[in-house]
């Protein structure tokens, strides 16, 4: 794969006028921002056809810095706004920029139903296993046993595994991995972005300052070394027993399918029902 230089990515696509970023010295959201505009890049897609849509959170800052046309929304709320979008205007590409607090906490209930009804959109989601932006609390997907503001001594509830919930859920397309499967990651961007109906692509992200210095892990190389460690390739965890992979986090893609999508579900039925008023032309 050819990879542009940053600078040329950085020039086409971000408002300088709103740079340098909020993000935290090695933290990963810019890692997957980058990923996210060169696979928009290598596909071509026109800026006027793409809107990121987000909630709040430090990567819920993303579209704020991108020169597409987006909307920051409130918390949980990403998925309510996008569906408005792309059901207003099928022709647009919709990306939703969320981390795990805002889609597995407060918009659960949004990214679950947003899956069932198979609704085309592409989530790309930050996993820090924290709250990052208020402080460190402990997330829906902290793993147990390690600490948080809100759990001083460890977290003992059972994580969510989103992309596995995304695929029992019904979406079309879903892949998880770290920020530190670039080629992967802009690769599994790409195919989500050219699929109809709900795809998602979950990165395991660094975030060294709430997460990291409370779990003994303060800098970037100590959670790299970290992330090799928790993660496990999908094809190897096939032949592992659940024993094994306790504590472990599954990467790669886990689902890749082609299920009616909302928008052409809803085109049909509204053509049945024209049918059944008598006024198809």
């Amino acid at each position: 794969m050819y990879l542009k230089s940053s600078y040329e990515i950085r020039d086409k696509y971000l408002r300088k006028d709103m740079l340098p970023t909020i993000f935290c010295p090695g933290c990963g959201i810019g890692a997957v921002l980058q990923y996210t505009l060169r696979a928009i890049d290598d596909l071509g897609l026109n800026q006027d056809e793409v809107v990121w849509v987000s909630g709040i959170g430090c990567s819920s800052r993303v579209p704020g810095y991108v020169n597409f046309d987006g909307l920051h929304t409130t918390h949980g709320r990403a998925l309510a706004f996008a569906t408005g979008i792309k059901m207003a205007n099928p022709d647009l590409k919709v990306i939703a920029f969320m981390g795990d607090g805002d889609a597995a906490a407060i918009g659960g209930n949004h990214l679950i139903h947003a899956i069932r009804r198979n609704l085309d959109i592409t989530v790309i989601l930050i996993n820090n296993f924290t709250y990052g932006m208020t402080g460190g609390q402990v997330a829906p997907t902290t793993p147990k046993g390690l600490r948080g503001t809100t759990a001083p001594y460890g977290s003992f509830e059972n994580p969510f595994d989103i992309a596995e919930l995304a695929v029992v859920a019904g979406a079309n397309y879903v892949a998880r991995w770290s920020v530190f499967n670039y080629l992967q990651g802009i690769n599994s961007i790409k195919k989500a972005l050219q699929k109809e109906g709900f795809t998602l692509v979950e990165f395991l992200s660094p975030c060294p300052i709430s997460f990291g210095r409370r779990n003994k892990l303060k800098t970037a190389p100590e959670l790299i070394k970290w992330y090799q460690k928790l993660s496990v390739p999908i094809n190897k965890a096939k032949e592992m027993s659940p024993e094994e992979l306790e504590g472990k986090v599954i990467i790669g893609e886990f689902i890749d399918r082609d299920r009616p999508s909302l928008v052409k579900e809803y085109e049909a039925y509204k053509k049945r029902a024209k049918t059944a008023m008598g006024w198809e032309e």
